[in-house]
């Protein structure tokens, strides 16, 4: 039988004694601002460059916990210190972020893709909510507005993106644009009120588009696809499945169901989750897989076979929120196997926080990291805040606290 107050405890133990202070301690840049985001193991870090995207994921996150737990000054000092710092340094002439800098901000690499600007939205937004400071609200719709005008015209914007392969001979779509954006668009509409419409219906807009990456006859979402939403299976990056991605996005779906009143969401959220979570589970050695291909053919990408932190953390949230939503213990048995494989392989009691990097059988890459330019406090931090809270709803509902 499932133990909500087991599972209570030893999340709300990672959030609090584990996770939390980790990046509290050891990440803060009390010099230049913001968080230096390269630790390894123990905390020591081993690269002073700074990930832009992790300084907005960081802001969301210790907002996020004030809206959570209530206000607390440190918390508040870290989210206003990365937004400060994205704002002094972040931000490059032409509006458009940056994608890494120096420790004291001198751009170093900007990349085509709008993800630094799509965490610094929700990152004001966030802090919006915590604070009422109006100049991040203001910050996060103009933001939105510049990224979604790039979704919609990405060859006639002004800030239109470089085509990562030759122009006009393979036209993609990539699922992590609409994917990302359903997520933004649904923040913004909890937290910019006045224009709740507008957002609404750029929801409604991304659910269809979304649907292009359904692999037919599957419930599959493909990572990439054709301009049109082709399936080309010709072409190895086309094949292939991310099974956290997908995981991920089910709980996306659940969260814009809530805010169209959709329950035909969760049942989509259902499917995808469902389907992405029996092709990427490891029936060898556990743990969630990387890269799936659809067809089972050779993968190019090497870490294809990883287990890394983060498709861990949201399967954890999407198997608790569809419990939730739908009663079905079933989903309780896969936040259990999750749960007992992070105990054993990703958590690390001795110096807190979850490695980022396993590979195949279990073991931490070596030498061991905790945070780098893609890993940093957020997935395992937004993870356990809304485990935590999930499972305190249930034993609230239970009668069990």
């Amino acid at each position: 039988m499932f133990d909500f107050k087991k599972n209570y405890d030893y999340y709300k133990s990672q959030l609090f004694d584990s996770i939390l202070p980790f990046w509290e301690k050891h990440s803060i840049d009390n010099e230049f601002g913001g968080i230096l985001n390269c630790l390894d193991r123990e905390g020591k870090v081993y690269s002073t460059d700074k990930s832009v995207w992790l300084q907005g994921r960081c802001a969301y996150t210790f907002s996020k916990l004030c809206n959570t737990y209530g206000k607390n000054d440190n918390w508040l000092k870290i989210a206003k210190s990365c937004l400060d710092f994205l704002n002094d340094h972040c931000i490059d002439s032409d509006g458009r972020m940056f994608f890494l800098v120096t420790r004291d901000g001198k751009p170093l690499r900007k990349r085509r893709y709008y993800f630094s600007e799509t965490f610094y939205i929700i990152a004001n937004a966030e802090y919006y909510k915590a604070t009422g400071d109006k100049s991040a609200l203001e910050n996060a719709k103009k933001f939105f507005d510049m990224v979604y005008s790039i979704y919609v015209n990405p060859k006639t914007d002004p800030y239109k993106i470089t085509p990562k392969f030759c122009d006009g001979v393979r036209p993609l779509k990539s699922l992590a644009s609409p994917m990302i954006l359903l997520n933004v668009a649904t923040i913004m509409a909890k937290v910019d009120v006045e224009n709740k419409a507008r957002y609404v219906k750029i929801v409604k807009k991304l659910v269809k588009d979304l649907e292009l990456f359904n692999k037919k006859g599957t419930n599959l979402m493909l990572e990439t696809v054709g301009e049109k939403g082709e399936y080309l299976s010709n072409v190895s990056s086309c094949r292939i499945i991310n099974p956290g991605h997908s995981i991920e996005l089910s709980w996306f779906l659940i969260e814009a169901g809530e805010l169209l009143n959709d329950k035909s969401l969760l049942e989509k959220a259902e499917r995808i989750f469902n389907s992405a979570f029996v092709i990427g589970w490891d029936k060898a050695y556990g743990g969630i897989l990387y890269f799936f291909d659809c067809e089972c053919k050779p993968i190019e990408a090497y870490e294809h076979d990883m287990k890394l932190w983060w498709p861990h953390a949201e399967t954890l949230i999407a198997s608790m929120k569809l419990y939730q939503k739908t009663g079905n213990e079933k989903y309780l048995r896969i936040f259990q196997k999750v749960t007992n494989y992070v105990k054993k392989h990703f958590a690390d009691d001795e110096f807190g926080e979850w490695y980022g990097y396993l590979r195949r059988d279990g073991k931490p890459t070596m030498p061991p990291c905790k945070g780098h330019t893609y890993k940093g406090p957020f997935h395992t931090l937004r993870a356990t805040l809304m485990v935590e809270q999930m499972l305190k709803e249930e034993l609230h509902n239970k009668g069990l606290i």
